[in-house]
């Protein structure tokens, strides 16, 4: 498997995953919109991926669709309060840790001052025009805390190598045309586009958003470097954090999950 050769991490993860993840019962509805029902007790990873195993390709993008696609909705407002949960400092729990910055910050503390923390749109949402209306613009897979001021200063660049260092981000740089995130999240910002891509096919109203090699994708339905961000994922492994937060997400929110978190070999059958 050409994966195995290449990636030899991805697959002893997914199994482990598969394995030992028990999906447990959702908590509190959190005031959610849709139609998607909280997952039942007992319900494993390998149960929910069910329809996309052994395929590849297109087949398994298509699958994977089909299965992330059911979800529970969140509002703008409502995403506040869920990243508050979503993004606790594991060592501090009136904390949240910030995606770039990596800072852990009061939850008290979110708003619009240039020392806040406000929703970031990892996958910017100029990039298909979506905006903040429920779904793509509130979809919690792809939203993180984040410094205003670093927010402001990623903008909606794509995602590339290379630039000057980011004030109040250590690690993370910027130029023109694009931004690249710490070291240690960098895995995790690859796998939020690609879960974006896969979950937006252009049947609910919004673009059908899609990876590319390219960065000044602007308000075209793409973002980029697909090359890079591969990289990206192969070199920051899914750790407790972001598995933790899938988690959360599919118990207690949206009732769907990031499938790039629980099989990072499926990254390579896809692209």
């Amino acid at each position: 498997m050409r994966l195995a050769r290449t990636a030899p991490w991805a697959a002893a993860l997914a199994a482990a995953a598969a394995a030992a993840l028990l999906l447990v019962p959702a908590s509190a509805s959190a005031g959610q919109q849709g139609a998607a029902p909280a997952p039942p007790a007992g319900v494993g990873v390998a149960d929910y991926y069910a329809p996309a195993q052994g395929k590849t390709g297109p087949a398994l993008k298509a699958a994977l669709h089909g299965i992330i696609r059911n979800q529970s909705k969140v509002t703008y407002d409502q995403v506040w309060n869920a990243l508050k949960v979503t993004d606790e400092d594991p060592a501090n729990r009136n904390n949240v840790i910030l995606v770039y910055s990596g800072r852990s910050q009061a939850k008290s503390t979110n708003g619009g001052g240039a020392n806040d923390w406000n929703r970031e749109h990892v996958w910017a949402k100029s990039h298909g025009d979506f905006g903040t209306a429920t779904g793509p613009g509130t979809d919690l897979h792809h939203l993180r805390p984040e410094d205003v001021t670093v927010n402001s200063t990623r903008g909606n660049k794509d995602f590339d190598r290379g630039g000057s260092p980011v004030a109040e981000a250590p690690g993370s740089l910027t130029d023109a045309d694009s931004f690249e995130p710490r070291d240690a999240v960098k895995g995790d910002v690859a796998r939020m586009l690609l879960y974006m891509a896969v979950r937006y096919e252009g049947g609910d109203g919004f673009a059908n958003l899609e990876m590319n090699d390219r960065v000044n994708n602007g308000s075209l339905p793409a973002t980029g470097r697909i090359s890079v961000l591969k990289q990206w994922h192969r070199m920051d492994p899914p750790d407790a954090f972001e598995q933790r937060r899938n988690q959360v997400i599919y118990d207690t929110y949206q009732h769907n999950r990031n499938p790039f978190i629980d099989h990072p070999e499926w990254v390579d059958q896809i692209w």
